[in-house]
């Protein structure tokens, strides 16, 4: 006898160590919890594992490298735009760092999911849904900037090479990066995190 056809939509929720369950089609900001996406983050390897090192470099760390790069790259931008720079990538805590080249190729269907978790992750955290187009460039910037210092301090790339792909800055050039481990990245995202909150 043939078995009868699951018609049934494929579980699209991931549970968190929180006890929560995101709905990756239709995340609720009630579902975001600041600890489940710190402890993701910082078990996400930036340039997907592929840099020097005893540990690998964690979103959770970059992510507070783009905060701090914000701030110097304007020193008057408000707390409120300084946590949004923090959680610029939170949506990886479930979704993974996906290189931008795999980005292309897969094309609309990652961005669409990772826009409706950031609008989530926003909401959440009494950020508006969709950051001023001005606070998107000024984190972008950082992100770049902080692209181009892990590419060449653990990621292999030549100076030449990374001024190619990210462009130059004297914004950052003091910094040094020293990977740490996952626990110690987790707590100083969640330091972070409850500095900006207050």
């Amino acid at each position: 006898m043939a078995k009868p056809l699951d018609t049934s939509p494929p579980r699209a929720w991931q549970r968190m160590l929180s006890g929560r369950r995101l709905d990756l089609l239709d995340p609720s900001p009630l579902d975001v919890e600041i600890e489940d996406i710190a402890h993701g983050l910082s078990r996400v390897a930036r340039w997907n594992g592929q840099t020097e090192g005893e540990q690998s470099y964690s979103v959770a760390e970059h992510s507070l490298l783009v905060e701090s790069l914000v701030v110097q790259l304007k020193d008057t931008t408000p707390i409120k735009w300084r946590l949004a720079a923090l959680l610029h990538d939170a949506p990886e805590y479930v979704i993974g760092d996906m290189i931008s080249p795999f980005k292309a190729v897969i094309g609309d269907a990652y961005k669409a999911v990772e826009t409706k978790l950031q609008a989530a992750i926003h909401i959440r955290f009494g950020l508006p849904a969709e950051l001023p187009l001005e606070i998107k460039a000024l984190i972008k910037r950082a992100d770049r900037i902080s692209a181009s210092i892990e590419a060449t301090q653990i990621a292999g790339f030549s100076e030449s090479e990374a001024r190619r792909l990210f462009g130059r800055s004297k914004v950052g050039t003091g910094v040094t990066l020293a990977p740490s481990a996952p626990d110690e990245a987790k707590q100083r995202y969640l330091r972070r995190f409850a500095q900006l909150c207050g």
